[in-house]
């Protein structure tokens, strides 16, 4: 069987990362791609398992050594997934999840044709914009400016193959196992 490029994708507070989380730790032959980012560490975060946190200055060298499979700004902070992660990764046999952003998936998508693209969204953006604030990581100014930045997501879900309402957090998890169960009869182009 193939390796495959999984990409999960969803705007702030829809559950990405609860996902994501819960998927690779369902699998043995599913590898978690932890990205750099500018960002500074949220609480609870650690270097090295949430993200790599990098300084701006040291994220620019990074793209201009041509580092990264993918970077791009988002919410006012750099992502990038590494070029050598990615690829080592493929190459073990291993399957890789990218929890990315729409751009990074759609750069990610035109380097890897085969690449499974999920897009998660909750039932509507007054439901995103209630889990955004009960998770209380936030300002008032940085929930609006997530739900914005939302809006824009949402206009790239057609170049998904995937799209999963997240209503319930178990029944979201089972949709994206059936999915990628299915993955080793697709054809590849």
């Amino acid at each position: 069987m193939s390796s495959n490029v999984i990409i999960i994708s969803a705007p702030s507070g829809a559950g990405k990362s609860t996902i994501c989380k819960a998927i690779v730790d369902a699998s043995k032959n599913i590898i978690y791609s932890i990205s750099y980012t500018t960002r500074l560490p949220r609480k609870g975060e650690k270097d090295g398992r949430e993200y790599f946190f990098v300084s701006k200055l040291i994220f620019e060298k990074m793209i201009n050594e041509n580092k990264f499979v993918e970077w791009a700004k988002v919410h006012g902070h750099y992502y990038g997934t590494l070029r050598s992660s990615l690829h080592n990764t493929l190459k073990s046999g291993k399957n890789i999840l990218l929890e990315i952003d729409v751009q990074g998936a759609v750069n990610i998508k035109k380097q890897y044709v085969n690449a499974c693209m999920i897009f998660i969204m909750t039932p509507s953006l007054n439901i995103l914009k209630n889990r955004l604030i009960m998770r209380n990581k936030e300002s008032t100014k940085v929930i609006n400016l997530r739900l914005k930045n939302a809006k824009q997501e949402l206009r790239y879900i057609h170049r998904y193959e995937y799209l999963i309402i997240n209503e319930r957090l178990n029944s979201t998890i089972y949709a994206v196992k059936t999915i990628l169960k299915s993955l080793k009869y697709r054809i590849r182009v």
